[in-house]
């Protein structure tokens, strides 16, 4: 863990992954909050399924996935996060983690001690209500995507994950575009209920017609729009 303060009132990401519009005594107490930061290297988790939850984790930089284990032992993919998201909102209810939360490259994490957030919630009312709107953003965010996925088609679904990541990439200041997959085919496959032949059948169909410009990890929009027609929808 590293030895440093995180300083919320200075950090570039504050508007996406805490509250907003505060004044400067409140961002003090918002940075006597947040406790340190971690760094977690690629291929570790940040926890694991059935860790005690102490703390929720507002992701700094790199890039995580969440993942349960199927009754068949197999992994499945729950979620992808980035830079300006929370971890660790599984763990409220039991005050177990339901899933493991493993870094897809080098990433860092802001520690978010869960009792000293209530304690100073109480105190402080604006925290609680912002803090509950984080939360509830994350959910809605979860099961639109969810609730998209449900029916749709091979090619429907894939669109919708890649319009869902451009728009969230976009909000942190990067290329609508162009990206850089930090997840395999294969947990493309796992997040979205597809196999990952279908996966990478789908990635190469959407090069042939001129949807995307497919370089392994290397993703560039061709035709957004024409995505947009696959899905037929605007709320992705």
């Amino acid at each position: 863990m590293d030895a440093f303060k995180v300083a919320c009132s200075s950090c570039n990401l504050r508007e996406l992954c805490l509250p907003v519009g505060m004044s400067k005594p409140q961002l003090e107490q918002l940075d006597s909050l947040v406790a340190t930061r971690k760094s977690v290297k690629r291929g570790e988790a940040l926890f694991r399924a059935g860790d005690a939850f102490q703390s929720l984790y507002a992701v700094r930089t790199g890039f995580f996935k969440t993942c349960v284990a199927s009754e068949d032992g197999r992994e499945q993919v729950t979620g992808f996060q980035m830079a300006g998201e929370l971890l660790g909102l599984d763990g409220i209810s039991t005050d177990r983690h339901a899933c493991d939360a493993v870094a897809l490259e080098d990433s860092q994490v802001c520690l978010i001690p869960y009792n000293r957030l209530e304690d100073l919630s109480r105190e402080f009312t604006d925290l609680q209500h912002q803090f509950h709107k984080i939360m509830s953003r994350e959910i809605v965010r979860d099961q639109g995507v969810m609730l998209l996925l449900g029916s749709m088609r091979a090619e429907e679904r894939l669109a919708v994950f890649l319009l869902n990541l451009t728009q969230r990439l976009h909000a942190r200041g990067f290329s609508a575009s162009a990206l850089v997959l930090r997840m395999t085919r294969e947990e493309i496959g796992s997040y979205l209920g597809l196999k990952l032949e279908t996966v990478s059948r789908t990635f190469s169909k959407f090069q042939e017609e001129g949807l995307l410009e497919v370089k392994q990890r290397d993703i560039r929009i061709l035709d957004n729009e024409g995505l947009r027609k696959l899905v037929n929808t605007a709320r992705c």
